[in-house]
């Protein structure tokens, strides 16, 4: 079995860094931990613990020391391999051991050289159990050489050109850090167009006049040795291009002179990389450098792509003005084409780096130590990777496993050997070696077997303090092979803890996620395996935490006042706090102006100074608190007016006195903010029954910080509390801890009980359940009694679950019942509940109401009488009756005709009802019927009866047709309800003149058959108003009207305002051809002529004419002079007499007048516009008078504008 020292945490929260930190110690103790005193008689094969690296390289002028540490129980012994030969130390003066240790010391610093002690180092660590081995160790020592020799001859060139300056600096081991500098040590200035290569080369896109100088000298940094070698220094001058041509003017002819521009602007070409394309290799893990330098002028920009995806966001980085891309923590998906673009205003050019990421092996699986008993299996797993993949080679105490003696216990499957049956003599140390072409990987994983029963090795009666609500971890270190399996008790007598509160690691910690005051008390831990026992006691207390519950409050503060922080700190008991004040999170000044005491901070004479932060801490040995407030200091202002709001809610809120119905709260008052609290509001919330919702508990006085709480059983209350004063009420506070009353029977019993049945045989009890917070107690039931009222039954009773509604059936019909409910938990049972009547189910009544008799009020009215049925055969709540009644057929032999049922129902008991509504001239048939809740009972017989003669309804239409000079032809529908026999129609009618002035109306009687009369002997091109109504025996009915004109003449030539109607005069004749109307047009025309011949006269010669002087004084109020504006007729002019109707009195064009147009246009004739109406629509004003005028609307006139019209007004 393999041993787990590593803590495996189950259900570990982010927050608890106490415990992550004791993992990461378990992490490092995967072995059997060596105590000294407990486990002094236990083996353990030897470990590697510390080693020199793989490639040491060291320096020649300090003695060489090559590290070798292991454990191992006996202590292991050491020995060395040099160049894979034993190196026998023995042998060399200069070579030391260290004791109990395997670290060579080669002292080189009186005799001998590094150089000799180059080579490969392997150490080997060995005991009784087996051999641990080190890595391959390759010592070198570090080399820092000179520059060769060389003579530099200056460089000079032309502004504008591009430079490279070579470093080459020697090899040394490991390789030098390259730095430009000049003669006074100042690094040379760098920039995107001057920059220093990953080969130590200094680059330059384009050389300036400033670039000139003659110290440009390239330092390589040996760091290992702290030399510093120096390259001899190159000269650089760039001169213009006026500076040329002096220089060649001294060696060439004229002609051969420069141009006078500089070098000329040029896109970007790379000077490294070469070529369009390159490739680059790196390792995993490493650092990704890739770079691209361009020159050109103007300066070129670098931009990097990644052809066949993205750059990684978090781990690119660009260095050296952009012109170096480097990606750190390089993988295998770092592969790929990348490719550098140099830009500038001329151009750009492009580079691809093809980039091939290669890997050394690393760790998948590394082997773990086993610790197994006899008997037990074990595995070995040795798994890596690398690029290209890993050979795995395993070895056996320093020995290749195929050549190691041979163990029948193991069995080797590739990258992994199975153990099984072990025995001590299994006992082993086995070296996993990964290597590629890259580098490799050992690990040493001993197999040790040992039979050894639990030990504790947590020291007894260990005292664990911890604060509340915070968790706790008590500590079980054990050790055991077989290995035990550990479980915790609390108490004497408890029974083992479980994982559904508590927490079990693998390494024996128990967790108490959320330690509770209940929490506190003694912890045993005890290990079991095969062979033996042992245990071990813990004692936990658990504190209260540190609180501060008045904390320091922010202060604006006037220069030379004084100012005082409160810090109220609340704490367990056991504790002993210490209050530290802070300033901007350092100490307090040391000035006597600040002044402390338990709870106060108080600062003297503010100055400026003193403003910032100030903070309280207060410390326990468990926990601690702070809080902070700002003090700003202003100068000396007038005293503000104080600030007046709600008070801060209350905090602090605790629970004492707990008893089963009752409860003290205690809470501390926030602050008032200048106004007094005159009363606190405690709520509560059920969390049980109704989480989330607050109910109201209590008020109390604004002086009181307790209150006694009255509980009811079986609810979990947790409290808040809310201040109120003159402004209004603070917020609540936070809710205090939950307090679970016991259990009890209900105190009360559900209300709203009935018992309705729903149908005959049944009886439907009902009632309003109990809520949550009302139950008292679990096991909520009901106990439902029912009995006749009227009988002398025994009470019969069900318990039902926590339900509404429970059905009795087998009932007869509407009996009388007493029913009671009651409430019961598992408790016990409620108080007695009063009993309630309800009934049983409803049938439909069995009988018919009899002696139905209906008397006719008048034509539209009648009065139903009828006796009521015996209760017995309602069998149910009388509701009340139900008359239908219907027309059967109608008295005139011109409308016989059936209609719909109509329903009035009267409530209770009472016999008779109105039937309003009715046709007149009517037959009817009722019948009567009882109603209960289920329904109609029996129909009573039909009665008849008939309703009188009414007045008829207006007729249904009125049409005017074929006018002439003299007649008008009228046709009509008769009414739609005559209501009777009709006896005859009445028409009325009477002229309207051009004034609207109405003539004398004219009576006319028509028989009532017919449909169709025609009036003669009507003046021309005159309108008449129609009023027109039936008659029966009781009397005249609405009345319907129209309007029409008779013709000019027989032409049958209608006004224009007339647009509506269409009638055409029987005869058609022009009257352009007829000789009488040629003479009249005639004279009129020589008339008119006449007149204005006058009027010209007249004008031309001043004064008035003696005919106009005699028109003057003997004026006719018939005939009116023309205009002398216009020349118009002035009674006929367009603003008066050419005034139309009102709209709604125009005739439609089919000559039909409806009921509503009618009454419309008998408005426009009324008294002004107070015109009034019977119900039935008739008008009952009359005609006087002319109408207000009102403006012409388009050229619709009552009067045509002809010379007929103006002669007639001559008449």
């Amino acid at each position: 079995m393999q041993l787990k020292i590593m803590l495996k945490k189950k259900h570990l929260s982010a927050g608890r860094v106490p415990l992550i930190l004791f993992l990461c110690q378990m992490i490092s103790a995967l072995d059997v931990p060596l105590d000294s005193k407990l486990l002094d008689d236990l083996v353990q094969p030897p470990t590697i613990t510390q080693q020199s690296p793989k490639d040491y390289i060291i320096d020649p002028r300090e003695n060489i020391v090559i590290q070798c540490e292991a454990k191992g129980k006996p202590p292991p012994s050491f020995s060395w391999t040099r160049n894979g030969t034993h190196f026998d130390i023995d042998k060399d003066p200069l070579v030391t051991m260290k004791p109990g240790s395997g670290t060579l010391v080669i002292n080189i610093m009186s005799e001998g050289k590094a150089e000799s002690y180059e080579g490969v180092y392997q150490c080997t660590a060995r005991n009784e159990r087996g051999a641990a081995v080190s890595n391959n160790i390759v010592v070198r020592p570090s080399r820092s050489p000179l520059w060769t020799k060389e003579r530099l001859e200056p460089i000079i060139l032309r502004n504008g050109q591009s430079l490279v300056l070579p470093c080459r600096p020697p090899i040394g081991l490991p390789p030098a850090i390259i730095f430009w500098m000049d003669n006074s040590f100042q690094r040379l200035p760098q920039s995107e167009r001057v920059s220093q290569g990953l080969n130590g080369d200094l680059y330059f896109s384009n050389v300036l006049p400033e670039d000139t100088r003659e110290d440009y000298i390239c330092y390589a940094r040996f760091n290992h040795t702290q030399t510093i070698q120096q390259k001899q220094p190159i000269s650089l001058k760039v001169i213009s291009v006026d500076e040329l041509n002096d220089t060649i003017a001294a060696n060439l002819s004229d002609t051969e002179f420069y141009g006078a521009k500089s070098s000329k602007e040029r896109p970007p070409t790379f000077l490294t990389p070469e070529g369009n394309e390159s490739h680059k290799e790196e390792l995993r893990g490493n650092v990704l450098s890739l770079e691209c330098i361009a020159e050109g002028l103007p300066t070129p920009i670098i931009y990097w792509i990644k052809e066949d995806g993205t750059l990684p966001a978090n781990r690119t980085f660009y260095r050296n003005f952009r012109k170096t891309l480097q990606i750190v923590h390089v993988s295998e998906a770092d592969s790929g084409s990348y490719q550098c673009i140099a830009k500038n205003a001329l151009g750009a050019v492009h580079h691809t780096i093809s980039v091939t990421v290669k890997a050394a092996p690393y760790w998948i699986v590394a082997p773990q130590n086993l610790v197994l008993s006899p008997g037990e299996n074990g595995t070995l797993i040795c798994r890596a990777n690398g690029n290209p993949k890993p050979r795995i080679s395993w070895l056996t105490n320093g020995v290749p496993i195929e050549i190691a003696l041979d163990d029948p216990s193991r069995k080797i499957d590739g990258d992994t050997i199975i153990f099984s049956n072990v025995q001590e003599s299994s006992s082993a140390v086995y070296q996993c070696n990964a290597s590629n072409k890259y580098g490799y990987l050992l690990a040493n994983a001993f197999v040790n077997v040992l039979a050894e029963p639990p030990r504790i090795l947590t020291s007894a009666n260990t005292l664990y303090q911890v604060i509340s609500n915070r968790p706790a971890l008590l500590d079980c270190a054990f050790f055991g092979s077989p290995m035990p399996t550990i479980e915790w008790f609390k108490g004497t007598k408890g029974s083992a803890l479980h994982e559904d509160i508590y927490v079990l690691h693998d390494n024996g910690t128990l967790e108490i996620p959320v330690a509770q005051k209940d929490s506190t008390g003694t912890y045993t831990c005890v290990a079991r395996n095969k062979l033996g026992m042992a245990k071990n006691e813990v004692h936990l207390e658990i504190k209260d935490p540190t609180r501060i519950i008045k904390q320091p409050e922010y202060a604006v503060v006037q220069r030379g006042s004084k100012v005082s922080f409160e810090c109220k700190v609340k704490h367990d008991h056991t504790l002993i706090p210490t209050i530290m004040w802070l300033k901007d999170n350092g100490e307090l000044p040391n000035d006597e102006r600040f002044s402390t005491d338990k709870d106060h901070l108080v600062v003297s004479d503010v100055k400026d100074d003193d403003g910032g932060t100030y903070t309280c801490t207060a410390n326990t040995t468990l926990d601690s608190a702070s809080a902070s407030a700002v003090l700003r200091v202003v100068a000396p202002t007038p005293t503000p007016a104080p600030i007046y709001d709600v008070p801060n809610p209350p905090f602090d809120l605790e629970l004492t006195n707990q008893l089963d119905k009752s409860v003290q709260l205690t809470w501390t008052p926030g602050d008032d903010n200048n106004s007094p609290i005159t009363k606190f509001i405690i709520e509560y919330e059920d969390a049980m029954h109704e989480a989330g919702l607050w109910r109201h508990q209590a008020e109390v006085s604004g002086t009181q910080t307790t209150a006694q709480l009255k509980l009811s059983p079986y609810v979990n209350y947790s409290f808040r509390v809310m201040a109120e004063n003159s402004i209004g009420r603070s917020m609540p506070s936070e809710a205090s801890e939950q307090y679970l009353t016991k259990a009890a029977e209900p105190d009360q019993n559900p209300t709203a009980v009935e018992g309705l049945g729903t149908e005959p045989d049944n009886l439907v009890i009902t009632w309003k359940p109990l809520n949550g917070f009302q139950s008292n107690g679990p096991g909520l039931q009901y106990k439902v009694s029912w009995r006749q009222k009227d009988g002398d039954d025994e009470w019969t009773s069900v318990v039902v679950a926590n339900v509404s509604k429970y059905i009795v059936s087998g009932t007869p019909t509407f009996v009388p019942y007493l029913i009671k409910v009651q409430a019961l938990n598992d408790v016990g049972f409620a108080p007695e509940p009063a009993a309630v009547m309800g009934h049983s189910g409803e049938d439909l009544p069995m009988v018919a109401p009899g002696n139905v008799r209906v008397n006719v009020v008048n034509s539209t009215l009648a009065e139903v009488h009828w006796d009521p049925v015996p209760l017995k055969s309602v069998r149910g709540h009388l509701q009340g009756y139900r008359i239908y009644y219907w027309k059967a057929q109608s008295s005139s032999k011109r409308n016989r005709r059936h209609i719909e049922k109509k329903i009035l129902t009267f409530q209770g008991t009472k016999t008779h009802g109105m039937l309003p509504g009715l046709q007149p001239y009517s037959h009817y048939a009722l019948n009567v019927r009882v109603v209960n809740g289920k329904g109609e009972g029996p129909a009573s017989t039909d009665r008849g009866f008939h309703t009188p003669e009414g007045v008829p309804s207006a007729p249904s239409s009125l049409k005017i047709v074929n006018p002439t000079l003299d007649s008008l032809t009228l046709e009509w529908d008769p009414p739609s309800h005559p209501n009777g026999i009709l006896t005859e129609y009445i028409l009325k009618y009477q002229p309207i003149n051009s004034t609207h002035e109405l003539g004398p109306l004219v009576d006319l009687k028509i028989p009532a058959n017919k449909t169709r009369w025609t009036l003669k002997n009507l003046n021309f091109s005159t309108r008449y108003k129609f009023y027109f109504y039936a008659q029966t025996s009781v009397g005249s009915g609405s009345q319907i009207t129209e309007e029409a004109i008779t013709t000019v003449d027989e032409a049958g030539i209608l006004p224009p305002d007339v647009g509506a109607g269409k009638a055409m005069a029987s005869r058609q004749v022009d009257i352009a051809t007829q000789g009488w109307f040629i003479g009249l047009m005639c004279a009129v025309a020589l008339l008119i002529l006449i007149l204005l011949i006058v009027c010209f006269i007249r004008r031309n010669k001043g004064g008035k004419y003696p005919v106009k002087e005699k028109e003057d004084a003997h004026a006719d109020p018939e005939i009116q002079p023309m205009k002398e504006d216009d020349g118009t007729f002035g009674e006929y002019s367009d603003a008066e007499d050419h005034k139309p109707l009102k709209k709604g009195s125009r005739t439609p064009s089919d000559r039909t007048v409806k009921k509503e147009d009618s009454d419309d246009s008998l408005v426009d004739y009324g008294e002004g516009v107070n015109g009034q109406f019977n119900e039935d629509g008739s008008f009952i004003g009359q005609y006087s008078g002319k109408k207000d005028k009102e403006p012409a609307e388009g050229n619709e006139s009552s009067e045509a504008p002809s010379p007929v019209n103006a002669m007639n007004s001559f008449v």
